[in-house]
């Protein structure tokens, strides 16, 4: 189906666009089959005659979509920063309650890194030897991160050891939920007395209590 604009297109045009449509869903497929053959073998733990498998193309047909292994690596490192970045912007940011919004920020962060071992080991941790995300992937990263420090100037986080020591401490406590009780609450439940640590080692005052609806 094309929308109104690409009616009048010349028939090559559109022979073009149905052919890019074609190989955006194709990227995509094997995208979502690289992180699903992650989750059950890891993120070495694959090949590309796998991935190929997969999708239902043959290995050498797979390299007219990525040209390499870390490609898709590329793509999926691109994926997973564009989705934290996507969450963080419905954090809610209350300047009047710093405490209540740092605390929700991170039980959001938390969930997002603890849902998923392989994205979390992509995103955070050199688990790939040699790979490194290209300056496109990279941005998306970047991305995020303006976005963190945006909300935390907001609560009056500017220093730069603040910011690091806030992800030091979200990023800790992911990890150790994910090697030392995936799926369990062992580190969760401590996630409030990190950020009330952090909070007090900031400076924040007790929040106001929250306002009752009449």
């Amino acid at each position: 189906m094309f929308d109104e604009t690409e009616r009048g297109l010349p028939s090559s045009r559109l022979r073009d666009r149905v052919r890019e449509a074609r190989v955006d869903a194709t990227r995509e497929a094997v995208i979502e089959a690289a992180w699903e053959l992650s989750r059950r073998t890891g993120l070495t733990g694959w090949s590309l005659r796998q991935l190929a498998r997969e999708v239902g193309l043959k290995a050498p047909t797979l390299y007219a979509y990525f040209d390499s292994k870390h490609a898709i690596f590329d793509a999926m490192f691109c994926e997973g920063w564009t989705a934290l970045s996507e969450l963080a912007v419905t954090w809610p940011i209350d300047t009047d309650r710093p405490r209540a919004s740092l605390r929700a920020g991170a039980h959001s962060w938390f969930t997002f890194s603890t849902t998923e071992l392989v994205r979390f080991q992509l995103m955070n941790q050199r688990v790939i030897n040699g790979f490194e995300p290209s300056p496109e992937a990279y941005a998306a990263s970047t991305i995020s991160y303006e976005r963190f420090t945006a909300q935390f100037a907001a609560l009056g986080i500017v220093d730069p050891a603040h910011l690091d020591l806030w992800t030091a401490i979200c990023s800790g406590l992911a990890g150790q939920q994910l090697a030392n009780d995936p799926g369990g609450t062992r580190w969760e439940r401590l996630v409030d007395d990190a950020v009330t640590l952090f909070c007090d080692h900031v400076g924040f005052p007790p929040d106001p209590p929250p306002v009752e609806e009449p």
